[in-house]
Formats: C-alpha cells, sequence, structure tokens
C-alpha cells in the first residue's frame, strides 16, 4: 500500500478494499492492515483479483474519486468513476495540446530530455563501474555526444528537428550497447537494434521488455483519466497507443534496457530458450518468456527514491507516478512536466 499525490496504490493481489464511514479500510484475509480518509483521496488503484465492496465503490462514484481496478501484472481491467466531468475536461485539453505544435514539441522535449538524460547516464554509469573491463574512453566520448544533444534539445524549435535529434542520440547510445553486455558475450552480442522482427536474442528480450513497459504506461494514463492513444510526439495511428510511447522514452533506458543487461550480466537467462526462425527471426520460446516475466515483476518491486517527489515507490510504480505528474500539468496544477531523470 502506497499513498501519493492524493492516490492510494494497493500493490499486493490479496487485499481487499472496503468501506468504514469515512475511509477506505485495506484488508487482507479478513484483517484490517491500513485505512486512509477518503476525502484525502483522488484516485486509488487496485492491482490484484480479490476487488472492492459495492459500498466503497458507491462511495467513490459520489465524492468523483476514481477506482481503478489492474491486473497484476499491471493490465487496466476497469474504472469506476462518478461524473466524468474530471475526466472529459482533462482530456478535451489533452486534445487541444495535441492540435497544438508548440505545446505540443514543449511536452516532448521532456520525454525527450529524459530518455537522452537516462541513456546517458547508463554509459556513465559502466564506465565509472567497470574501468578495467569496459573501453571507458569510448563510453565517456559517446557520452560527452549525449550532452551535446541534451543542449540542442533544450533549444529544438520545430518536431522534424526533435524526432532528429533523438535518432541521433538512440543511434549514439545503441552504438556501444554491446560494451554493456560483460558476460556471456558468446551467446549474448548486440549489433545494433532490429525489430519487426527481432533477429538476435538481446534485441528479443528488449522488444519484449519494451512491450510490457508500454502495457504498463498505457494503463497507468488509462488510471488517471488521459487518453493513451493521443500523444504529443508521436503521431496518432489508428491502434497505436502514442502517449504511452511517449511517456515510455524517458524509461526505456533505466526499466527496459538495464533490466536485460542485468539477465544477461547477471547469467540470471541462458542463450537456451530462444528459437531462430527461417525468416530470421529469434523469438523466446514459453519457459524463457515465463523466467522473463518473473523477473521482471521481481523488478517492478524494487524499492527506489523518486527523483522528482524525492518519496520511496516501487519500481513499478513510476510509470503511474509520471502518468500523475503528467496529468496535473495537463490540469494546470505544475508549470512544466517533470521528467524522469534518474541517477
Amino acid at each position: 500500500m502506497k499513498h501519493l499525490l492524493n492516490t492510494l496504490y494497493v500493490t499486493s493481489p490479496d487485499r481487499y478494499l472496503s468501506l468504514d464511514g469515512e475511509n477506505v479500510v485495506i484488508l487482507e484475509k479478513e484483517k484490517e492492515i491500513g485505512r486512509v480518509p477518503l476525502h484525502n483521496l483522488e484516485a486509488i488503484i487496485t492491482f490484484g483479483y480479490t476487488g472492492a465492496s459495492p459500498a466503497l465503490m458507491g462511495a467513490c462514484a459520489q465524492r468523483n474519486i476514481a477506482l481503478n481496478f489492474m491486473t497484476a501484472n499491471g493490465r487496466f481491467l476497469a474504472r469506476v468513476t462518478g461524473e466524468v466531468k474530471g475526466n472529459v475536461t482533462l482530456r478535451k485539453e489533452q486534445y487541444r495540446i495535441s492540435e497544438d505544435k508548440k505545446r505540443s514539441l514543449e511536452i516532448s522535449q521532456s520525454f525527450i530530455l529524459g530518455k537522452v538524460y537516462n541513456s546517458r547516464w547508463i554509459l556513465e554509469r559502466a564506465a565509472r563501474d567497470y574501468p578495467m573491463r569496459i573501453d571507458s574512453e569510448k563510453l565517456k566520448r559517446k557520452s560527452a555526444y549525449l550532452a551535446e544533444c541534451i543542449t540542442k534539445i533544450q533549444s529544438c524549435s520545430d518536431a522534424g528537428g526533435l524526432r532528429g535529434l533523438e535518432g541521433e542520440a538512440a543511434s549514439v547510445y545503441f552504438s556501444v550497447f554491446d560494451d554493456l553486455i560483460l558476460q556471456q558475450k558468446e551467446d549474448f552480442s548486440f549489433q545494433g537494434r532490429n525489430r519487426r522482427p527481432p533477429l538476435d536474442s538481446v534485441n528479443a528480450m528488449l522488444s519484449f521488455a519494451y512491450s510490457l513497459l508500454t502495457g504498463m504506461c498505457g494503463a497507468a494514463l488509462e488510471a488517471v483519466g488521459l487518453d493513451p492513444y493521443v500523444g504529443f510526439f508521436h503521431t496518432d495511428r489508428p491502434g497505436r497507443m502514442s502517449l504511452a510511447l511517449d511517456v515510455m522514452e524517458e524509461l526505456r533506458g533505466v526499466m527496459a534496457d538495464r533490466f536485460v543487461l542485468t539477465l544477461i550480466n547477471k547469467r540470471q537467462i541462458k542463450p537456451e530458450g530462444f528459437t531462430n526462425k527461417e525468416n530470421g527471426a529469434v523469438i523466446m520460446d514459453d519457459d524463457i518468456r515465463k523466467q522473463f516475466l518473473t523477473m521482471w515483476q521481481a523488478k517492478k518491486q524494487e524499492v527506489i527514491t523518486h527523483p522528482f517527489l524525492k518519496e520511496k515507490v516501487e519500481w513499478g510504480m513510476v510509470p503511474y507516478v509520471q502518468a500523475l505528474l503528467l496529468a496535473r500539468f495537463i490540469r494546470g496544477d505544475l508549470d512544466a512536466y517533470p521528467p524522469f531523470f534518474w541517477k
């Protein structure tokens, strides 16, 4: 159970929510383990399968507190709300911004600043932690280039230029990604980012991690009342969660890339279980996928200090915090959207 920015997060799957007077009560095996006054809450997000009492759902609807139900893996299921004027107002403002090139660019810059900053930090940390095993000077040169990109991103004046800078930064970052693989080099090598289909086991894991992260971001945006399909950096496309992809940009390095590198470098995943298809695609078999998901769930439960809130949160909660901060910015409660700058 975690209380952040007037949102109650219930992360354990076996906890039931009920109502007692003006309080939401959290129960585990019919034993009360916590309670929070309803007047302190804007939203409740619960991950699991035990649910909530009809009385609590009714109380939340009357007070316009969004009660969001997610699966244990973080997939959005449903939301109980009362009057939806708050979400309608929020989404209408989101749509207005998406049609305004200048305002869209400002938010897009924040997403990409977060992405490039975090990519640079990954290289800097590797150069610092493994100076005898990595060509530190090469990584520092790439890091310096990313620092220049950050400066250019901050002064970029059009969406096309921002996409160009994002592409350049990604190319530079991935040009040394293979250097970050320190173990099992004979089985896990990276010669460049490829997808649809992934052509090696590293790209197969990266693509899978990005898919999981995109789903988390989409669920988080749904939970705070935003439309995950209408983005600012990624253009609208039928069936594509453009805003989820936007939010994922700043998180993909620190949540997905580092996770895949950890699996390889700590020998937590083995080359057996990756299959080469006739078209060159490399896929993960069911056992590897289950193993990957188990470790992904464990990673999501690790606790960090959020760089903007200065509060302890689980990694799995980071997309929800960022979605909430984005919603607050769109409502006008924040002067700017604060990207996730991790270090």
